[in-house]
């Protein structure tokens, strides 16, 4: 399975290795492996792969007369979480015909997890540290609460044009996720305990570091969903999840980035330059960064 988590392989390609790889532990009929972010504080998801999981087909429909139906059967979900945080979810669907799942393949589809994970990882982290290219300026898309959008800029349609050229999802997938956020955000709204209406996308995916978090615009029920190129404070949390980076590198990265040297670094963290340089090696390591400049272009907005 890892073989397949390729940023340059294709959607279908990606969804179709998932499949093959599944198929012998969980017969399925359609398959999806979603992404979030581990450290970001946010359920819901970034990225994601899809095989013969149309929309169309995995919602259920009424059987009329005697006909057969032709929607799904049985959908199994199963949360990707570890020590470290969640990393996403996988959703298995039977057609209508096949046999149910049971207990012994959500046991089985269990299996997978850590496998799963470390596939997400892998995808993640094979991606570029930098953009290629220049951000448009943020955009806003407004969703009503019908869920249908009311408005939008012009910068906000910029964006998604520039997300699905490089997005490896179906279209049907950027509806789908500003829908999620947007109903996060009104759940966020009512209890501030919630999970923050934040999603942090992926250079694997998208071409860049992106983020998109919503906010109730006062006296409406309407949601403000801003997309954006994600600043530090956005990226840093999920960054630091998908290239394991610890607490105490994470401080040396902020630290990067506020333009200060080794020695500056050891003054403010209280440690040692050669700790703070063992760090840094670290950090190098785990990104592919061939050095500080590079990595700081991660976060270049």
């Amino acid at each position: 399975m890892s073989e397949a988590a390729d940023p340059g392989a294709s959607a279908a390609d990606l969804g179709e290795a998932l499949s093959r790889a599944i198929a012998p532990l969980v017969a399925h009929d359609a398959v999806k492996l979603l992404g979030t972010s581990p450290n970001a504080g946010s359920a819901l998801w970034s990225f994601g792969f899809w095989h013969a999981y149309d929309p169309d087909f995995c919602r259920p429909r009424p059987r009329t007369g005697t006909g057969p139906g032709n929607g799904t059967g049985s959908e199994m979900r199963l949360l990707l979480r570890d020590a470290r945080g969640r990393w996403g979810q996988l959703g298995l669907v039977r057609a209508e015909r096949g046999r149910p799942f049971d207990e012994t393949d959500v046991k089985r589809a269990a299996q997978l997890a850590p496998t799963l994970i470390a596939f997400l990882r892998a995808y993640v982290t094979a991606g570029p540290l930098a953009p290629s290219v220049p951000p448009p300026p943020p955009g806003v898309f407004v969703i009503g609460p019908d869920e249908a959008v009311r408005t939008a800029t012009p910068q906000a349609y910029q964006w998604r044009q520039q997300l699905e050229d490089h997005a490896s999802a179906p279209r049907f997938t950027s509806d789908a996720s500003t829908t999620g956020l947007a109903a996060q955000t009104r759940r966020h709204a009512r209890d501030p305990n919630a999970d923050p209406p934040l999603i942090v996308g992926p250079s694997a995916v998208y071409g860049r570091w992106v983020a998109a978090h919503g906010q109730v615009l006062d006296g409406t029920d309407d949601v403000a969903v801003i997309i954006q190129a994600a600043s530090t404070q956005q990226l840093l949390p999920a960054f630091c999840g998908w290239y394991g980076i610890s607490a105490r590198e994470r401080q040396i990265i902020a630290q990067l980035r506020e333009a200060r040297a080794p020695k500056q670094i050891a003054r403010c963290l209280d440690l040692s330059v050669h700790t703070v340089n063992d760090h840094l090696k670290a950090v190098f390591r785990k990104t592919g960064a061939s050095g500080r400049d590079e990595l700081l272009a991660a976060f270049t907005a």
